[in-house]
């Protein structure tokens, strides 16, 4: 009987741990390889080198990966989504970029996640996992195209390619910490890609170096060799920083101080989008829906037309396909699938001419727009924000001024806040590219530089604030000292050395609050802090020879005042102190 019982219980305990082990692999993100960035791994190899005198391929040594909306030959292409994998066959043929890459010396290593049908700009995907953020793994990477984000921050491949409907290139770039360039629209051809919105889409690709970013740049738009053309005009967008919720100072500070180094202060200005838009698109107006007195009306209309568009499109190109198919497709894709008026759509297609016309009359050929890229840092995992209408209007508030005008755009990584990535963006006319990627390739390292100058400053700002506090609290301490509030003066003693427990000082001096209260194992404790730090304070060797007399030490407390004595030959105190002792105990 006794031991059937205690088999039960061995039994239990068994089931009890296995549930705890199981409780806990629930609970722990398990580790995958590649960060979860890719869905498949390949190898594209590029041609042989021509022979001498021949230049090499202009991105020999390099490695990509391309999002899975570019075709290769003999591999599907899943979309996002296995459902759209199981009713699809194989490419026959490779995407007109991906073969110019290849061409061009760079290897294509694999193809990475996007969101479900590239629609969001989140980075989350339920098929295939949402691909773990290298520079923030509790955030989200951001998305269309989070996988190829992910795999250049995580130093996996040296460029990847995305696609960039409402900013699925630019907001996983800002997210994950590196360069994101978003082409000029059309400029690129999209031939075996995936349609999202066409009136929208643009290729874009990230990269962690900049000579990189630009070195793909130029094969993929053709551009031959000219000067790099230098800008004229940085035009600040105050209030687009306003909508920020990392301080502006924080964002536009590196960028002014980075342009006045090497253009000079002349060349910066500044400008109210909101109202240089108002007064520049009419159509605008048509399309305000209700926040014609917000602050950012022009901007939310803005975002709203690129929304339309968005949709609209969108089920021109996939409607077909999922009302066939029937698949189980994401709900913030199919809750934005309704029907909008053809009035609507065509105030938000002219809303894209006229915005490209007025971002052009501003920048002409050798201005750049200053925007911040998203509205912070990135949202945490399955955060309620991401859901939220107000978080994803206000993010397409900044992203589309480049999809609605099919300007270029790039975004430059800036550090971090609260641990985080944070980025600005600097955009260019409609056919600016070059110029763009000449600008950020001359700009970067001097930017990078200011940003850690900034870093530094600010740690040397909060040491400071430190100091100060700490000295105004020893100060208080004093005070109360003198008043014999001996607790008081120790408490305010501890506060300082909270702040600051470098200076020798504080700890003296509460040393001497705690011998007035008879607390001599703490008086003596924190003199001989103070000597650690300072071996020259006489007032700490007098403290702890105080101490160690009273507890009972007398060798060692006639140590101290000698060693006072020493310090300073006059201290009568130390002087006194000995002769009672050599007088009491010889």
């Amino acid at each position: 009987m006794a031991s059937s019982t205690a088999a039960n219980l061995w039994v239990l305990l068994g089931l009890g741990i296995a549930g705890v082990l199981l409780a806990a692999k629930r609970l722990r993100r398990p580790a995958r390889p590649d960060n979860g960035a890719f869905i498949a791994r390949l190898e594209l190899l590029p041609p042989p080198q021509p022979p001498p005198p021949q230049a090499r391929h202009p991105l020999t040594g390099l490695c990509f990966a391309i999002a899975d909306a570019f075709h290769v030959t003999g591999y599907i292409t899943s979309f996002g989504s296995l459902e759209w994998a199981k009713t699809h066959d194989a490419a026959t043929q490779t995407s007109l970029v991906v073969s110019s890459l290849v061409d061009g010396g760079a290897m294509c290593v694999g193809k990475t996640v996007i969101d479900e049908m590239a629609f969001s700009i989140h980075g989350e995907n339920k098929h295939f996992g949402t691909p773990t953020n290298p520079a923030a793994p509790d955030r989200v990477p951001g998305g269309c195209s989070s996988g190829s984000a992910v795999a250049v921050a995580a130093g996996i491949v040296d460029f990847s390619l995305g696609i960039d409907t409402i900013g699925g290139v630019r907001v996983p770039g800002s997210y994950c910490g590196v360069l994101a360039f978003r082409p000029s629209h059309a400029v690129v051809p999209n031939n075996g890609v995936i349609p999202v919105a066409p009136s929208l889409d643009a290729i874009g690709w990230f990269a962690r170096d900049p000579s990189v970013l630009r070195r793909v740049g130029h094969l993929l738009l053709r551009l031959p060799y000219a000067d790099i053309r230098q800008p004229r005009h940085f035009y600040i967008a105050d209030d687009c920083f306003e909508m920020s919720k990392v301080h502006a100072r924080r964002l536009t500070q590196v960028v002014t101080k980075s342009v006045e180094k090497l253009f000079g202060r002349q060349v910066l200005g500044h400008v109210n989008l909101e109202n240089y838009l108002a007064s520049r698109i009419p159509s605008l107006r048509n399309n305000s829906n209700g926040h014609g007195d917000s602050k950012f009306s022009s901007l939310l209309a803005l975002s709203r037309a690129m929304q339309f568009l968005h949709k609209h499109e969108f089920k021109d190109q996939h409607m077909e396909w999922i009302n066939s198919v029937k698949p189980a497709v994401d709900a913030c894709i199919v809750g934005n699938l309704s029907d909008d008026g053809e009035s609507t759509i065509n105030n938000s297609q002219d809303a894209r001419k006229e915005v490209r016309a007025a971002l052009g009359a501003l920048l002409k050929d050798d201005g750049i727009l200053v925007i911040p890229t998203v509205l912070g840092c990135p949202p945490k995992l399955n955060a309620r924000e991401l859901s939220s209408q107000d978080y994803n209007v206000q993010t397409s508030c900044l992203t589309s001024l480049a999809s609605m005008s099919g300007c270029c755009q790039v975004t430059v990584p800036l550090g971090t806040h609260d641990k985080c990535p944070v980025s600005v963006s600097l955009i260019a006319r409609h056919g600016g590219d070059r110029f763009l990627l000449d600008t950020i390739q001359t700009i970067y390292a001097t930017i990078q530089e200011q940003v850690d100058a900034l870093a530094k400053s600010n740690v040397s700002s909060k040491q400071a604030m430190s100091e100060e506090a700490a000295e105004a609290a020893k100060e208080k301490g004093n005070i109360a000292f003198k008043e014999k509030q001996w607790q008081k003066a120790i408490n305010f003693y501890t506060e300082a050395i909270k702040l600051n427990n470098k200076v020798a000082t504080y700890y003296s001096n509460r040393a001497a609050a705690f011998l007035e209260l008879a607390s001599y194992r703490q008086a003596e404790a924190d003199c001989t802090s103070a000597i650690d730090i300072d071996p020259k304070i006489v007032k700490a060797y007098l403290r702890r020879g105080t101490a160690r007399e009273m507890l009972g030490y007398y060798k060692e407390a006639v140590d101290d005042f000698s060693h006072a004595l020493v310090l300073e030959p006059m201290n009568k105190t130390a002087g006194v102190a000995i002769n009672r002792l050599k007088k009491l105990f010889p």
